[in-house]
C-alpha cells in the first residue's frame, strides 16, 4: 500500500518541491527531483509505519519533504564555499525568512498544536491550497482557513522574536 500510495504522491511532491525550489531557494543547486528522492527514501524506510489513509501519508510526506530541504540547506551550509543564507519568500508572511527558523518555529508550533504544524507542511511545503487540504484532512475549508489564519499569526509572532 505504501508503494502505491507513494507512486501516487511522487509527482505531487516532485511539482511541490520545484516550486518550493525555485521560490524559496534559488541560489542552491539542489534539484527538486533530488529533494523528491531522499524524501521518498526515508518514506521506503518507515517500514513499521501503517498508513492509515491519504491524509496521513500526505501529512507523512509534506514532514519528510520540509526536513529533506532543512537538510540539505544545513548541509550546504557546513561546506566550505560560502553558500548564501536560504530564503524563503515566506508565503505565511509576506517577506524574506529563513528556512532553518522556519524549522524551529515549526517545531515550537508542533508542540503547542500538532495538527496547525501538519497545516502550515501541507500548505507550505507541499504547496496545498486550502481546497486540497480540506479535502485531504476531510474537515469544512472554512475551517481550514481559520487554522491557516491561527498558523500564520502565530508563527509571525514566533519568528519576529
Amino acid at each position: 500500500q505504501r508503494d502505491i500510495m507513494l507512486a501516487e504522491l511522487y509527482h505531487e511532491l516532485r511539482s511541490a518541491a520545484a516550486r518550493l525550489l525555485r521560490r524559496e531557494a534559488p541560489d542552491l543547486t539542489l534539484q527538486p527531483t533530488e529533494l523528491v528522492n531522499e524524501a521518498s527514501l526515508r518514506l521506503m524506510q518507515i517500514d513499521r509505519m501503517t498508513w492509515i489513509d491519504h491524509q496521513h501519508f500526505y501529512a507523512t510526506g509534506a514532514r519528510i519533504l520540509r526536513q529533506a530541504m532543512t537538510d540539505a540547506i544545513r548541509k550546504r551550509k557546513r561546506m566550505k564555499r560560502q553558500v548564501p543564507d536560504a530564503l524563503l519568500d515566506c508565503v505565511v508572511l509576506n517577506e524574506n525568512v529563513d528556512v532553518i527558523a522556519l524549522d524551529a518555529a515549526l517545531v515550537k508550533l508542533e508542540k503547542a498544536d500538532p495538527q496547525l504544524a501538519r497545516l502550515v507542511e501541507m500548505r507550505y511545503f507541499v504547496g496545498l491550497s486550502i481546497d486540497e487540504v480540506a479535502l485531504i484532512s476531510n474537515v469544512s475549508p472554512a475551517t481550514i482557513k481559520r487554522r491557516w489564519q491561527t498558523a500564520r499569526a502565530w508563527l509571525a509572532s514566533e519568528l519576529t522574536l
